[in-house]
């Protein structure tokens, strides 16, 4: 990830200390691509899941040229019937993919496609829904949330272990009703957040099984609804976001946690202050680049409304989110003000190339236009970029927010790091449309003007590539 600001010796330092536990980070930075190609051709590839089947139009996962912005050759691969969620494994070998719609019918198949094949290796039926995986960075095992599950004389709720291998399962550990998991650095500790809970479960992976495998940390009045969590590089210390009123709970808050001493050793609110000198606090999804951490979220008040309103004349919807920045060297919020962004619950965040910071959430305020639109209309969904950078981009200010154009939830975020030569160099792939009648579209953003990129492959269609159609949910590159 590129770091912005920061002395090469002090970004030495952070980056030896600061290390994420959390997928978030995995998602952000770019890997070296092979030079070989695959079965589709291709070198530098983009896995984009659709979860739809219709007339001609297979669901299953596609393949993406991400150098060219061009629809690969390479029939899709099947990954059960709505494939969605999607996470690569650390050594790159490996895409895993959960396919389940929330319904009765849902197959909640789990599929592991080889990257090198571009073919479903394995696959397996979980006992309910999942939002959330986390692989060891051995890229030997898999390991699933499922809040859900039933578990024989407990409440629902277990972590799964996924022999990525054989494709089997390995082990289970009952955590009641856990929605999040994060994995420290070294792979020996799991943190298992559960919903509607001050506590967070601290799993031992090579007890599962045979063991002790969990015990709890936290507690009210230590964490506040806690949702995800960061680890230094050693793994002795994590920084635990906890998400309070807009999940249930009071306030939302960072606190430093020593695994060392058992106990919060710092602690920050997550809270700002608005026009109207109202306590503005929110923090559902987070991202560390150096020293700093982006936490973005919607404020709510005690009794469960949404409580930040929007600016006055800038946009239809009456509630906004926001941005905000924390220095972890001090543990402190450097904003004193709202940075506002879109409404919904924050859970997709990146830092693109050129600064750009991309925060995606769901269940956002839709401002959708009438048809035919009139000039000028409003059109506003759940899609907002910061500019990180200290000059403009685009229309976009020095430490401005953009909201583009575009409806419907966010549910996958992808920097592209290897371009080619005749290509905008700095572009983000957005999954965005969730939710609303078109259905999940790939957007592609140039990042040097914060709007859709001019693809010289598509030219009628800025921001999307000819001939990929489909209700798609996220995208990975794999190489």
């Amino acid at each position: 990830m590129r770091l912005e600001f920061l002395g090469l010796k002090k970004i030495l330092i952070l980056l030896m200390w600061l290390l994420p536990g959390s997928l978030m980070w995995l998602s952000c930075g770019g890997s070296t691509p092979s030079s070989a190609a695959k079965t589709s051709g291709l070198k530098y590839r983009a896995f984009i899941s659709n979860s739809v089947s219709a007339g001609s139009l297979s669901a299953g996962v596609y393949i993406v040229n991400a150098e060219d912005d061009l629809r690969g050759t390479a029939s899709a691969v099947s990954a059960g019937n709505s494939p969605g969620m999607m996470v690569v494994t650390p050594n790159l070998a490996q895409t895993l993919v959960f396919s389940g719609n929330g319904t009765q019918s849902s197959d909640n198949q789990f599929s592991i496609i080889s990257n090198a094949t571009e073919s479903n290796a394995a696959h397996l039926a979980l006992p309910g829904m999942t939002e959330s995986f986390v692989v060891s960075p051995d890229s030997a095992t898999a390991y699933v949330a499922l809040p859900t599950a039933p578990v024989i004389g407990q409440s629902p709720g277990f972590v799964e272990a996924i022999a990525l291998g054989s494709g089997s399962v390995s082990g289970q550990v009952g955590v009641p009703a856990v929605h999040y998991l994060s994995i420290d650095n070294g792979g020996n500790r799991i943190l298992g957040f559960s919903d509607n809970s001050d506590y967070v479960s601290v799993i031992t992976p090579s007890q599962i099984g045979i063991g002790n495998a969990v015990t709890t940390i936290g507690g009210p009045s230590i964490f506040d609804r806690p949702v995800t969590a960061f680890f230094s590089s050693d793994d002795t210390t994590a920084w635990v976001l906890s998400c309070g009123a807009e999940c249930g709970g009071s306030q939302a808050s960072l606190e430093q946690y020593s695994f060392a001493s058992n106990s919060v050793v710092a602690s920050v609110p997550l809270c700002t202050t608005d026009q109207s000198n109202n306590t503005q606090c929110s923090g559902s999804v987070a991202l560390i680049n150096g020293s700093t951490m982006y936490v973005a979220g919607t404020p709510y008040s005690p009794a469960g409304d949404p409580s930040l309103l929007c600016p006055a004349g800038t946009t239809m919807a009456q509630y906004c989110g926001q941005l905000l920045i924390v220095n972890l060297s001090n543990m402190s919020v450097t904003n004193a003000a709202p940075i506002i962004i879109t409404d919904g619950y924050h859970n997709r965040i990146a830092l693109g190339p050129n600064g750009q910071l991309f925060i995606g959430a769901r269940t956002c305020t839709e401002i959708i236009a009438p048809v035919p639109p009139p000039a000028g209309a409003e059109v506003r969904g759940c899609l907002s970029i910061y500019n990180t950078l200290t000059n403009a981009v685009g229309t976009n200010p020095a430490g401005g927010v953009l909201v583009p154009p575009e409806n419907g939830d966010v549910t996958g975020l992808q920097p592209i790091s290897v371009r080619g030569s005749n290509m905008p160099q700095y572009v983000v792939y957005v999954i965005q449309g969730q939710g609303v009648p078109q259905g999940g579209s790939l957007f592609i953003y140039d990042t040097t003007i914060d709007a859709l990129e001019n693809n010289p492959n598509n030219t009628n269609n800025p921001g999307q590539i000819f001939g990929l159609v489909g209700n798609f949910v996220d995208v990975k590159t794999v190489d």
